[in-house]
């Protein structure tokens, strides 16, 4: 409740009321919501007298941020691509997923720094990572689950499942109620060639098949090079590869191994 302080100047409030009612110009109080009366209009309130009340104006939610010790990996080596793929509707689910407030990678610092340890020896091979996701909230882990099971929404089936039923995709574990993601230390990454573009890997990334595999049979060639260089680059530096996708790799040990944000994806969320 706002209460008005004002001061009558060198004449007092008595006084002033006085002499105004003696020009004839004092109109009846106003009656206050709070049963008190207002003070007449153009005369400022004397000490004690309440101003009627206000509701106080709604306040928007604040965003939660991330903790101390995660950092925008753009800041640690602005190097390293990026192809945010859930900040775009190039996705398996056909549109920007929640939580996506940017297309940013944000990392638990150490992991962060260990992708800069990986950069600077591809590099040196006419390479560069790109990474396609990294901290995935947990909203967003929420929202794959409820695109799983809404069947009659098919429109990236050729690009992303085309050999697996879309309701076997969260029992066969290609989808996850929780991820590695949301604690921070795991990225989804390729190799691309400098000046031209990733590299082949057998199959997409999000690609929903056994082709998949890291160490499938059926991948050989180049993409089964470049599979393993990846894998070799990133285990150098502490990443360990998830077996069904050869793109998805976790730093040990996670800086937050029991934790599960939720906080947007967003340099906001990093910078507080």
């Amino acid at each position: 409740m706002a209460v008005v302080a004002g001061r009558v100047g060198a004449v007092g409030a008595l006084g002033l009321l006085a002499a105004v009612a003696a020009a004839g110009a004092v109109a009846a109080p106003r009656a206050s919501p709070a049963g008190r009366s207002a003070a007449p209009a153009g005369v400022t309130a004397p000490v004690g007298f309440a101003a009627p009340m206000r509701p106080a104006a709604p306040t928007a939610p604040t965003a939660p941020t991330a903790p101390t010790g995660f950092v925008a990996v753009a800041e640690v080596d602005a190097s390293i691509g990026q192809e945010m793929r859930y900040a775009t509707p190039h996705n398996f689910t056909g549109a920007v997923v929640d939580g996506y407030d940017e297309p940013v990678c944000l990392l638990a610092r150490p992991a962060a720094e260990a992708l800069r340890r990986a950069q600077r020896e591809v590099l040196r091979r006419g390479y560069s990572l790109l990474v396609y996701d990294c901290y995935r909230p947990q909203r967003a882990v929420d929202r794959f689950v409820r695109w799983a099971g809404d069947g009659a929404d098919q429109r990236t089936k050729a690009e992303f499942y085309p050999g697996v039923a879309k309701d076997r995709l969260v029992p066969e574990g290609y989808i996850a109620e929780k991820s590695g993601h949301s604690r921070g230390s795991t990225v989804d990454v390729t190799l691309a060639e400098l000046g031209r573009g990733p590299l082949g890997m057998g199959t997409p990334f999000d690609f929903f098949d056994p082709l998949a595999h890291t160490d499938s049979p059926r991948v050989t060639g180049p993409a089964r090079e470049h599979r393993d260089l990846l894998r070799r680059v990133l285990g150098r530096q502490g990443f360990v590869n998830l077996p069904q996708e050869w793109w998805h790799f976790t730093y040990a040990p996670e800086a937050f191994p029991d934790a599960s944000f939720d906080f947007p994806v967003s340099v906001a969320s990093v910078h507080r």
